[in-house]
């Protein structure tokens, strides 16, 4: 079910963070060997340590923009971020998912 059905969604933001790891070397890279993991980890910390409610980080297999990565999506919005540290994700929590205004620097784009 869901808004349409009369029913509030589980969570206010659903953040998915890449997790795809290709071999070494690969051309296109992947969002594990960048980092991810560890910045998906501080994010999912972080956004707990500072009550935010109704937020879930998850972990994504492949996202298609590794070579651009580590790569983010958050929903239900739909915009995509680049986070290469957590000064990166700290933007990201406090500008996109507490104060709802997306962070353009950091943002993703189809053309990119």
């Amino acid at each position: 079910m869901s808004d349409a059905d009369g029913l509030a969604p589980f969570y206010d933001n659903h953040v998915f963070v890449c997790m795809n790891e290709r071999p070494e070397g690969h051309e296109r890279g992947s969002c594990a060997r960048k980092g991810a993991v560890q910045l998906r980890n501080y994010m999912k910390a972080r956004v707990k340590e500072l009550g935010i409610e109704k937020t879930r980080i998850n972990q994504a297999g492949c996202l298609d923009r590794c070579e651009l990565g580590p790569t983010i999506v958050i929903y239900p919005e739909g915009i995509w971020y680049r986070a290469e540290n957590a000064e990166d994700i700290d933007e990201i929590i406090s500008e996109h998912l507490q104060n709802g205004r997306p962070v353009e620097r950091l943002m993703l784009h189809p053309e990119d």
